[in-house]
């Protein structure tokens, strides 16, 4: 089993990747055992793996109180952070408890900001089953929810216990969701491995047929990959903003369709190659390196060009999301792939004309 370590001094934490850890008692005794738990899931995944987990939290000598929310992206509110409060204080869950949180990208932002703002701040642990989660939103320990002006715009940096990710459960992933999650898997790779990139054009098939070794070998790469930039730049004051490649454009895509029309992934996907666009037209990145890009992109059934929207709307939308610096937009550009960097020198117009560029050939 996979052991990838984020390396924070007093707040470092394991990441647990294989087959069947969900179940695994073992792994959340020295976490929770003896502690009140809530464990904090959505409709779509609690039928699922509810019970399991609960089971093994108890078997681990925790005693557990569950709170559902929502599935989607729109569950990232205020509200539901209301809920969660609402559901510990109901269970008398104090600063010696702890949460846990079931499911995707959503749930762990949610909980893991409910975990950081709940009675001043207590501990939390991700069971991440989505691939986007096991690879990414989990690992790091920024938590958020959103506003109708911005994605993730209100939010804490607070690291959990522990992730445990269990590849099993990837195999009743709907399959939109899966893809949406290799999106998060190529990112890892073009901003900073060179070869690993060259694995997922071998394998990028096999990722999709959820061959359970291929699966694991990409979350744990792709957890080493974060776990390293995590480690050195934790709260993303420089390297770590490398990361965000893609989410420029992405986020503006889903605010702008408004929450969940189109999934965090896909709309990564699509910021990436235009992305990837403005790399080559800034002279950073090789005609047949940006083919190379969208050819992998589309081969993971993701887009490459995101929904009709006025280039102005786009650029309005990228103006308040929080990668903006002193009110100029930074870009996460390619300088080959396997290397990026935040560029806050891109000319406004190359971005407003390659935008409208692309709305005509784009896909709503």
């Amino acid at each position: 089993m996979p052991v990838v370590r984020v390396a924070l001094g007093e707040r470092s934490y394991p990441i647990h990747i294989g087959a069947g850890l969900l179940d695994e008692a073992a792994l959340y005794a020295p976490l929770v055992g003896g502690r009140a738990v809530g464990i904090v899931s959505d409709a779509n995944v609690a039928p699922l793996y509810g019970a399991r987990l609960a089971r093994a939290l108890a078997a681990a000598g925790a005693r557990t109180a569950t709170v559902l929310v929502e599935a989607g992206e729109q569950a990232k509110c205020w509200q539901n952070v209301d809920r969660v409060v609402d559901a510990l204080l109901g269970a008398r869950i104090g600063r010696d408890g702890a949460l846990v949180a079931l499911g995707g990208g959503v749930v762990g932002d949610l909980a893991g900001f409910a975990a950081a703002v709940y009675q001043r701040g207590i501990p939390y642990v991700q069971v991440p089953t989505t691939l986007l989660a096991q690879v990414d939103s989990s690992v790091g320990g920024k938590t958020a929810i959103n506003h109708a002006r911005g994605k993730n715009m209100i939010g804490a940096f607070h690291q959990p216990l522990a992730v445990i990710a269990d590849v099993a459960a990837l195999e009743t992933l709907p399959e939109r969701e899966l893809r949406a999650g290799l999106a998060e898997v190529i990112k890892h790779a073009l901003i900073l491995d060179a070869d690993f990139t060259v694995w997922l054009e071998a394998n990028v098939e096999r990722l999709l047929a959820r061959e359970r070794d291929a699966l694991a070998h990409a979350v744990a790469r792709c957890c080493e990959l974060k776990a390293g930039v995590v480690a050195a730049d934790e709260r993303e004051s420089g390297l770590r903003a490398i990361l965000n490649f893609g989410h420029t454009f992405g986020h503006a895509i889903e605010t702008g369709t408004g929450y969940g029309a189109w999934l965090h992934g896909e709309a990564v996907a699509a910021g990436m190659a235009i992305a990837a666009e403005l790399s080559h037209r800034m002279g950073t990145l090789s005609a047949d390196e940006l083919a190379r890009i969208r050819r992998l992109i589309e081969r993971a059934g993701l887009p490459v060009a995101g929904p009709v929207l006025p280039a102005d709307r786009y650029l309005e939308l990228m103006q308040v999301d929080k990668k903006a610096v002193g009110g100029r937009l930074r870009f996460v550009l390619l300088e080959g792939i396997g290397r990026a960097r935040p560029r806050e020198d891109v000319p406004e117009s190359l971005v407003l004309a390659l935008l409208r560029e692309l709305a005509p050939r784009a896909g709503t």
